[in-house]
């Protein structure tokens, strides 16, 4: 019996100490992210932004695959054939002796085995739309890396949004522990006064009452907090069984930035920078189409060695081949087609055009952002700056209701009143806090300056 005992709290040592391990193994791997570094860490982890840094690497290879076509084309080729029935020809009998007037004979023409070597190669000389191609191609690489720093930006938009929204529901949280801290401290103070005749039980009721409608907003909070990391994770490709830790802080998001009193530059927004890129890409397409029009020179070469023979096995029974060779250049000049070549270039010509309308479109439409983030800004902190003051003055009115109730010369309806107003006071203050942090972030968005790399 002893020893059954003395097993049994071996064991139950042993996965004590393996739960202690498992926790301190845990505590090990939680991920501490300011906010800088969960952007980075979304920008090497995040699935769009692996696709497009291999739309890149794509692009690039598709420079090699175009270039490819300058380079000399050269094929070697095996060609044999089995003439399963001989091609003959006619020809007069006179040649085997045969005098009659009029005669013919089929005479076999060709082997039954017949084997070639050949190596074939070609040079491109001269091709008006080969070096448009290519300096196409290069352009195309452009695109592809701004369009990874487009999908760079929009990722770190998302990391940030999400980042600060799991600051503020912390913020919201911690005031609502604060609210309740000060609750109980009232609630156990109303408790006594009852117990000793001095207020009713209704009152303690409706602290009670009070108190639980705090505990339940805590609980929704505290979903919301899971539900911000769950968030947050996806956005920066982390698995959600990280576990995860924020060391930036809400003081550190409201610092004033300098955003908006810096000059406005269109060349920063990566959407510019695309269309640029798109406008190059369309100047291309319309000389490559005007290229069309000039001459293409080829240089092409041949050589190798034929055999014959009616049996197949005298093919590689040191045979001979006899050798060939030859080369040649040539030259296709474009006469008339149509006047295809014509109505491309004009297609062309309107593309572009629309493409020059498009910047137009777009430095109105960055203005319009830029103006519509730095007035939301402003007004923004003034709304901050408002809801810090309601906050102030709600505090100081909870406290004067309480000293008023300790005293007897007030009510727990006004104590309670002064609650409901201070925690209206306190949400308003975290959703003004919200905006304003939002505020920046649309602020360096519609600038271009959100992600610099």
């Amino acid at each position: 019996m002893k020893k059954n005992m003395k097993a049994g709290w071996l064991l139950v040592g042993w996965l004590l100490g393996v739960s202690l391990h498992s926790q301190t193994v845990q505590a090990q791997q939680a991920q501490a992210l300011s906010l800088e570094q969960a952007i980075q860490y979304a920008l090497e982890n995040q699935a769009a932004v692996q696709n497009a840094k291999i739309d890149v690497e794509s692009a690039k290879a598709r420079v090699g695959e175009v270039r490819s076509i300058g380079l000399p084309q050269v094929n070697a080729a095996v060609d044999y054939s089995n003439n399963l029935a001989i091609q003959r020809v006619f020809l007069p009998a006179v040649f085997i002796g045969d005098q009659t007037p009029g005669a013919v004979i089929a005479a076999p023409f060709g082997t039954k085995h017949t084997n070639t070597l050949s190596l074939t190669g070609s040079q491109l000389l001269f091709d008006g739309s080969y070096l448009l191609g290519l300096k196409a191609a290069q352009v195309y690489t452009q695109l592809s890396e701004k369009s990874l720093k487009q999908t760079k930006v929009q990722v770190a938009d998302a990391v940030t949004r999400a980042y600060y929204t799991i600051l503020i529901t912390d913020a919201r949280a911690a005031l609502v522990d604060q609210n309740l801290v000060r609750l109980d401290s009232m609630l156990r103070e109303t408790r006594i006064m009852n117990e000793n005749g001095f207020v009713e039980k209704i009152d303690v009721d409706r602290l009670v009452v009070t108190r639980n409608n705090l505990q339940s907003e805590r609980d929704k909070l505290k979903s919301l907090q899971e539900l911000g990391y769950n968030l947050l994770k996806f956005q920066m490709g982390m698995p959600q069984a990280q576990p995860l830790v924020l060391t930036s802080t809400i003081q550190e998001a409201i610092i004033a930035t300098e955003d908006e009193l810096e000059e406005m530059n269109y060349a920063n927004r990566v959407e510019y920078s695309i269309l640029q890129t798109n406008k190059e890409l369309a100047t291309l397409d319309l000389r490559n189409k005007r290229a069309g029009y000039l001459p293409r020179l080829v240089l092409t070469g041949r050589y190798g060695g034929n055999t014959a023979s009616n049996e197949f096995g005298d093919l590689f029974k040191g045979s001979d081949y006899y050798q060939f060779a030859s080369f040649g250049l040539g030259l296709q000049i474009p006469v008339f087609d149509g006047l295809a070549k014509k109505y491309q270039i004009q297609q062309s010509k309107l593309a572009l055009q629309k493409v020059d309308i498009g910047f137009k479109e777009l430095e109105q439409a960055i203005d319009l952002q830029v103006a519509q983030a730095v007035t939301n800004l402003k007004n923004a902190r003034i709304q901050l700056d408002a809801q810090q003051r309601n906050r102030a003055l709600a505090l100081e009115v909870l406290r004067v209701a309480k000293i008023k109730y300790r005293e007897g010369v007030g009510s727990s309806i006004e104590v309670l009143n002064a609650e409901t107003a201070l925690k209206e006071a306190e949400t308003n203050y975290s959703n003004a806090l919200y905006d304003l942090i939002i505020s920046q972030v649309d602020l360096r968005l519609a600038k271009g300056t959100l992600v610099t790399q």
